[in-house]
């Protein structure tokens, strides 16, 4: 075989693998889209009542020390729907792998400071992404049906992993950030989306912990 004729190949080959990915990413977003869009809910009053609300970690400070807005939106969603008895209490799953970083530890702060009892409060020290803090909410806190609480996207990609373990979620729309500022996170959005279909359905992955079980409200 030429030279020429291998370039050719390899570049054919290398098409090919770009065309699977592209129609992979396509795919794992429509069927996302698709299965999670009856169970969003954007208006306070429209959304069903449940015991618990799962507000998704993020953190509250940007790189430039400016606010998330991600973060402040969601604090801004579960203090209304909490204030409109949509939910009793609210459990903060997030990230606090090390000491100078505590998501749970900051939203349950933010929450106290925006008038919601702290006594309500539950902190998941181990959401250390949205499938732990999916999982997590039913195996360790005990939460069959639950509200979730985020940004649109982020909504849609964790009710299809509750779906998957056989929750009855729901999901409470956070404001969305603008496209400008949250062009990144968007983007990525899009291929944690094909790592959720890895996760469920070829490797079976597991939160890192799940420990104890924890009533909530006992």
């Amino acid at each position: 075989m030429t030279m020429k004729k291998k370039l050719k190949k390899l570049g054919l080959i290398f098409l090919g693998i770009i065309v699977i990915n592209i129609i992979l990413i396509v795919f794992c977003n429509w069927r996302i889209e698709q299965k999670s869009s009856p169970d969003l809910f954007s208006k306070v009053g429209q959304i069903p009542a449940n015991k618990v609300g799962l507000v998704l970690g993020t953190s509250k400070w940007l790189s430039d020390g400016r606010v998330n807005l991600y973060f402040k939106y969601r604090i801004e969603a579960a203090v209304a729907l909490y204030k409109a008895k949509k939910i009793k209490y609210i459990l903060v799953s997030g990230d606090n792998r090390f000491d100078y970083y505590n998501e749970p530890r900051e939203m349950h702060n933010a929450l106290v400071a925006s008038g919601v009892p702290s006594e309500v409060i539950v902190l998941d020290y181990a959401g250390f992404r949205t499938l732990d803090s999916v999982v997590r909410s039913k195996k360790v806190f005990g939460q069959q049906a639950i509200t979730i609480i985020s940004q649109p996207f982020h909504n849609k990609r964790a009710l299809f992993i509750a779906s998957n373990y056989g929750m009855k979620a729901v999901a409470f729309n956070a404001k969305d950030v603008n496209l400008y500022m949250g062009f990144k996170t968007q983007l990525r959005e899009k291929l944690a989306r094909v790592k959720v279909f890895l996760d469920l359905y070829v490797t079976n992955k597991q939160p890192r912990f799940l420990g104890e079980k924890i009533e909530i409200g006992a």
